[in-house]
């Protein structure tokens, strides 16, 4: 599968699921790149907690805790560029 930047205007060629896309203003561009661009900050922030640096973690399910946190964080991305596309 070829790849396709996401504020290129070519990834309005072919798409499964969503077909019909518009082309973006580059103010939209914009927003779409420092969304995903701060959600990436935050993953990176998530990913480095891991036991906070504890010896003995508190609760055994800490790594679900940040497991959530990260798809949380994921899917708020996606809503978010989700609304810029529409």
């Amino acid at each position: 599968m070829p790849h396709v930047d996401s504020t290129s205007d070519d990834r309005t060629v072919n798409n499964t699921m969503r077909h019909a896309y518009r082309v973006l203003s580059d103010a939209e561009k914009a927003q779409m790149v420092a969304v995903k661009d701060k959600g990436a900050e935050l993953l990176a922030l998530i990913n480095g907690l891991g036991a906070c640096g504890r010896p003995n973690p508190t609760y055994a399910d800490d790594d679900r805790m940040l497991n959530i946190a990260a798809e949380r964080t994921e899917e708020a991305v996606m809503w978010a560029v989700k609304h810029i596309t529409a």
